[in-house]
């Protein structure tokens, strides 16, 4: 199972820890407020009161034994950059971290963010979708229980037609369109063949995407 570190818990950083845990993978959450730790205690595996910016409380949570590293301390841009290159020095694997201007997400990338994310273009919901499965491109959440997902079409399922796929019996989701580069088929019959590089608009119930996400796009 991958594991995530989730560096800050303004709204963002909550939103990203709360739906990685929602996904079953394991989340340590880390912030200085105590009663916004309280509170996250019940929506992530771990959560641990802790300045961000203290190498020594980072190292000593081991933080350099994550998969990922999401840094959403991006009001205070200093305290962004700092902790970006503390964890970039420990060898965390993967560092992703919110920036809130072009300049200051320039300067964390050559800092050692692997990822660079603006909170006006990706909602936290998005952003952990993305981490855990690189074919999701695009996450739209229609209410609680059901979302338009848009992915890379699965290896396995290039060069099948969508009734041999049967992704409504063996997956509970609707193909609404398929982008083929420039070209969009909005109304897919059961004959059309799902060809490499395809974009696949779904919609499903939130339970159904997330099984996709596990049995068909995997788990890298």
């Amino acid at each position: 199972m991958r594991s995530f570190v989730v560096l800050g818990m303004g709204r963002f950083g909550q939103s990203v820890a709360k739906t990685l845990y929602k996904l079953e993978y394991e989340v340590l959450a880390i912030d200085t407020n105590d009663e916004i730790v309280q509170h996250m205690t019940d929506y992530v595996t771990h959560a641990v009161v802790g300045d961000v910016t203290d190498e020594s409380v980072l190292r000593a949570l081991g933080i350099r034994n994550f998969d990922v590293a999401v840094v959403t301390i991006g009001g205070d841009i200093q305290a962004s950059i700092l902790v970006t290159l503390m964890l970039k020095e420990m060898g965390v694997k993967h560092i992703v971290a919110k920036a809130q201007s072009d300049i200051h997400g320039r300067v964390i990338s050559k800092v050692g963010a692997d990822r660079v994310i603006s909170p006006e273009k990706d909602m936290g919901v998005r952003v952990a979708h993305n981490l855990v499965s690189s074919n999701i491109l695009d996450y739209i959440e229609l209410s609680p229980e059901y979302s338009i997902v848009e992915i890379q079409a699965p290896k396995k399922w290039i060069n099948k037609s969508l009734i041999a796929l049967n992704v409504r019996v063996h997956y509970g989701i609707n193909i609404m369109a398929i982008k083929k580069g420039e070209d969009i088929n909005i109304s897919p019959k059961a004959d059309d063949v799902i060809e490499a590089n395809d974009i696949l608009v779904i919609i499903a119930s939130n339970v159904d995407i997330n099984k996709l996400e596990r049995k068909s796009l995997g788990d890298d």
